[in-house]
């Protein structure tokens, strides 16, 4: 049986404007027995769920870019990043949302993906687990030119490339977002175009 190591959790809403950030006080006993008190903030923006999409026979993938605020502010000049197809959950299952964000993101509606594995985003920061799946394409699966939804105000720029090719913008330090890159990683790993 496990010993319980937290205790006396006290939480306060900090916001709650767009997603739910609070602040967490609790007692933690150290691995040598003693309790100390810790304070933590916690963002809660909900689980999310993206996909690296490939074309076997043109060794093709599918990414996307666009504007990322965040990243601006540390040190990515123009704030663009290329990135996989991704979305948060709403009231669906993993699978029901990546296939939705495929094509509201890109224009490609698929209809088997496989799930790779689930991975939490930042533990030390975020709720946030994101849910990873490959999914083969075909040019006959375009159904619209994507771009994401005009509601929410995305504007993503659909980049359909050759796998070789994103490969050195990986290695040339090009690509910066960590879910990419442990897609990417997994498809060499796994020879998916090769």
């Amino acid at each position: 049986m496990a010993i319980k190591r937290i205790k006396n959790i006290v939480s306060k809403l900090l916001s709650d404007n767009y997603y739910i950030l609070k602040k967490l006080t609790f007692d933690y006993q150290l691995t040598n027995g003693n309790w100390v008190t810790q304070d933590r903030e916690v963002y809660d923006r909900g689980d999310g769920a993206g996909i690296l999409l490939y074309n076997t026979q043109k060794k093709t993938i599918i990414l996307t870019k666009q504007f990322r605020m965040p990243t601006h502010l540390n040190d990515n000049k123009d704030g663009f990043l290329v990135e996989i197809c991704a979305g948060m959950l709403d009231k669906d299952n993993p699978e029901d949302c990546i296939i939705r964000e495929t094509e509201e993101e890109v224009g490609y509606r698929i209809k088997d993906v496989k799930k790779v594995f689930e991975a939490y985003s930042s533990p030390g920061v975020l709720t946030e687990k994101m849910h990873f799946f490959i999914g083969e394409y075909t040019d006959d699966m375009k159904v619209n030119e994507g771009g994401g939804l005009e509601s929410e105000h995305e504007d993503i720029e659909v980049l359909e490339m050759p796998f070789k090719s994103v490969i050195t913008m990986l290695n040339n330090g090009e690509i910066q977002d960590t879910r990419t890159i442990v897609l990417l990683q997994y498809a060499q790993i796994h020879k998916l175009l090769d």
